[in-house]
């Protein structure tokens, strides 16, 4: 027989400065809800906007005496892309 346990919670120690702790009591109580619920949810809400960050890579164009895109390109079509940069140039 195997038993597999999964533990959804960890218990952890972290330094906080006081005048923060108490600040973030206060702010969790006119909330009715939890120091560690507050906690929870800043850290989700920080990790979302990483991760949106991270998924979201701007790409920076410039164009040079022109007017942008060609017209009929689309940035999701690389290959077309790369055919017209190298055109003429042996690639």
């Amino acid at each position: 027989m195997v038993c597999v346990i999964w533990f959804t919670h960890m218990k952890t120690t972290i330094d906080i400065a006081d005048p923060l702790f108490r600040q973030a009591k206060r702010l969790a109580a006119r909330r009715n809800t939890t120091f560690k619920e507050l906690v929870e949810n800043a850290l989700r809400e920080e990790l979302s906007k990483e991760l949106s960050n991270a998924s979201a890579t701007a790409i920076r164009t410039h164009t040079f005496r022109g007017q942008g895109m060609q017209a009929g390109l689309s940035w999701d079509d690389w290959s077309s892309i790369r055919s017209l940069s190298y055109e003429g140039r042996g690639g």
